[in-house]
């Protein structure tokens, strides 16, 4: 109870007039105090008393810096590159003692700070400063608008892609002194390259080499990525690496540390947990680590004075974002050589129709073995055509050809067999039954469909295609495998009811196996790791996987039976791979010869004689039909630009998963697809971006989906 409520009861003699006199006087000495987040009454800054913010808004008509007054209490914290809370959405007219206020806390960074505000109105005040760690920095911030840019998305949602969510205990920890540059590694298995060597000293030396590099098959890949990360930090330089997956990741990870030790390099990828992986990221940005290996969101990683960004496996799926403005990993750590003036190293085991392309353009050199070294690496390759199946009695019976059963009884008596099956949802495309011709419109060259056994239309323009023949053969009928995988673990278990055999896919993926006799289904891309290599690999349904109605079924296809082959040892020792293919397709005859970079080559050379990406620039729109069009006819799209479709997209059934980009279960969407030559894709990502910000500012609640770049155009 207050003094105001209780008296003494028999006060001292001029004690109330006291006490009075005492309550006045504190009355009228009290300073009215700011109030935190309003700051009401609060002094400002006396220098740079203006915050240019970024608030966390990821909408386009937004997509801008927004001035805030900065409090004298929070002007030692307020930083360029820290976090800070605002208050956002306010109207004008709530201004009181020249100050702004009302809306909602919103998170946002603080990009500059300035002298005057270009805005005429009151200014609103900072909320607080979220921490006074400086997490984005101007290099980083060059290279989200630059991404964002490419992509027609928001800044902000690209710095929500860069810079991971706060850990409070992490961030109060101290990162540990870096450790002084090491010495500059041998040049080990990169002496298998022709220009291996050169490659490292180059980088040694302080130099930003540029180079695609088709690895060769076998377990040293990781050990050749560690040495050119040892090779950039001997400059006294960062260096970045980025692959598909953890498991890969966790490879690299060990090679680093076998080859550099501990304390020299940071692992980013999800499995690390959220304050252990943003720790790790702290080192980063503070210096005192200068490496980094990780999964998708480690290209954005701060690391200072970077000198090489690297990729492994940019065909892997993984390496482009589901999330808004969906920024792939290669494209992002191109523009970081670029803007870093850095060295790039895109590595694979196969060879993309873009790491081609960046050679056949001269921005990057090729770093390949010659072919008395692939021969010795790679392993046989023997393939199984239509026609033997139809003549295999094996094959009728059990779906396992004589060669591939010849071949899994031999290896399993030195060592593991790997199986590769198609996963479950590949959904073949139609092409010719005669030839296997991929069907095509004659309009635009995208793929031809019949869905529900209806009449054949394009999946990218949607016109119909009634007398449609081959173009190869002349053939008039067409086909579309059947895919039946589920079967072949129960069905090798029971034709070698004496050996193990294990799975690895979706649900359950094993890192390794050990060196014994064991048959190993795998799905693609989960397949195991075999202690001294597996024996032998059946590549089984491979039309499953070139059947796929998509434009690059042939190279994704090769890719995985590529990365699958490599886990197998060499033919000097016997290794032995058996797809079951048309022997005559293009990516089998690749696989046999073991030569990804020239079907990439001869890929890139139809796909710009057709007007295909990555040669030409495309985009997707999707929606209901209505939101659509309107999109479409209110965008000021480049003089040049093709409009393909509409054309219906798949509906979601209830009880599925809902994917990224699929539409609301009960709703039926449209996509277009907008076409322009090379040199006009930045003027489309500014078109589209513009078209979408005004229509959100003009309040559209009607969803359209813009996709640059998409992966899967059919």
């Amino acid at each position: 109870m207050s003094s105001d409520n209780k008296q003494p009861e028999e006060p001292a003699a001029g004690g109330p007039e006291q006490l009075a006199l005492i309550r006045e006087t504190v009355r009228k000495a009290k300073v009215p105090k700011a109030k935190p987040r309003t700051w009401r009454g609060a002094a400002l800054a006396k220098d740079l008393p203006v915050a240019r913010v970024m608030v966390n808004k990821g909408v386009l008509h937004l997509d801008q810096y927004f001035d805030y007054a900065v409090p004298e209490e929070l002007d030692a914290d307020a930083q360029p590159g820290v976090r800070v809370r605002v208050r956002f959405g306010a109207g004008g007219h709530r201004v009181r003692e020249g100050r702004r206020e009302g809306g909602g806390l919103i998170d946002g960074f603080l990009i500059e700070r300035r002298a005057e505000s270009d805005y005429g109105g009151a200014l609103a005040a900072l909320a607080y400063v979220v921490s006074p760690e400086p997490v984005l920095s101007p290099q980083m911030l060059g290279l989200a608008r630059a991404v964002a840019d490419r992509y027609a998305g928001s800044l902000a949602d690209v710095l929500q892609l860069a810079v991971p969510p706060r850990n409070g205990r992490a961030e109060a920890k101290p990162s540990p002194e870096p450790l002084p540059a090491p010495g500059a590694p041998e040049p080990g298995s990169w002496v298998r390259y022709g220009r291996g060597a050169a490659f490292l000293e180059a980088l040694a030396t302080g130099g930003a080499p540029r180079a695609v590099w088709t690895a060769l098959p076998g377990p040293q890949w990781p050990d050749e990525l560690a040495r050119a990360v040892a090779a950039t930090l001997a400059s006294e330089r960062g260096a970045l690496v980025v692959v598909p997956d953890g498991r890969r990741a966790a490879r690299v990870d060990a090679a680093l540390t076998a080859l550099l030790g501990e304390g020299r390099h940071a692992l980013l990828t999800a499995e690390s947990g959220p304050e252990k992986r943003y720790r790790q990221w702290l080192a980063v940005r503070r210096g005192s680590v200068r490496a980094v290996v990780g999964t998708r969101a480690a290209m954005f990683a701060p690391v200072q004075d970077l000198g090489l960004v690297a990729i492994w496996d940019d065909g892997d799926s993984s390496h482009s974002d589901e999330n808004a403005p969906f920024p792939h990993v290669r494209e992002v750590l191109e523009l970081r050589a670029a803007h870093d003036r850095c060295g790039f190293l895109l590595g694979s085991t196969s060879c993309t129709v873009e790491a081609a392309q960046l050679v056949e353009s001269g921005w990057a050199l090729p770093l390949i073995a010659d072919r008395e070294q692939v021969r010795k690496s790679a392993p046989l390759v023997r393939t199984v055509g239509d026609g033997e199946l139809a003549r295999d009695e094996a094959a009728r019976a059990a779906r396992l050809p004589s060669l591939a059963w010849g071949t899994v009884r031999d290896g399993l008596k030195s060592g593991p067999v790997l199986v590769q099956v198609p996963r479950r949802g590949y959904v073949p495309r139609l092409a010719c039954e005669r030839c296997r011709t991929p069907a095509r419109c004659r309009h635009c060259a995208g793929p031809l469909e019949a869905p529900d056994e209806r009449d054949l239309n394009c999946g990218w323009c949607g016109r119909g295609a009634p007398d449609w023949h081959c173009a190869e053969c002349g053939g008039t009928r067409l086909r579309a495998q059947i895919v039946g995988a589920r079967r072949t673990a129960e069905e090798l278990g029971r034709a070698f009811p004496a050996v193990q055999v294990r799975t690895s896919g979706r649900d359950h993926v094993l890192d390794s196996v050990p060196d014994r006799p064991a048959l190993v289904v795998s799905t693609p891309g989960a397949e195991p790791v075999a202690e001294g290599g597996y024996a032998a690999a059946l590549l089984l349904d491979g039309w499953a996987m070139l059947g796929r109605p998509d434009l690059r079924a042939g190279e994704d296809a090769l890719r995985r039976w590529i990365d699958a082959a490599s886990l197998v040892r060499g033919q000097s020792e016997g290794g032995t791979v058996v797809v079951v293919a048309e022997p005559t397709l293009r990516p089998v005859q690749a696989l046999v010869r073991w030569d990804p970079v020239g079907h990439a080559q001869r890929e890139l050379a139809e796909r710009a004689e057709l007007g295909f990406p990555p040669v030409s620039r495309m985009a997707a729109v999707s929606g209901r039909a209505e939101a659509v069009a309107a999109f479409v006819a209110s965008a000021e799209l480049p003089g040049d630009t093709e409009v393909l479709g509409p054309v219906p997209l798949r509906g979601t059934d209830p009880g599925r998963t809902r994917r990224p980009g699929d539409p609301p279960v009960g709703e039926t969407w449209e996509r277009v697809l907008l076409r322009v030559p090379p040199g006009s894709g930045a003027a489309l990502a500014a078109a589209l971006k513009s078209a979408q910000a005004a229509r959100m500012a003009r309040g559209g609640t009607e969803q359209v989906r813009i996709r640059v770049d998409p992966p899967d155009i059919g």
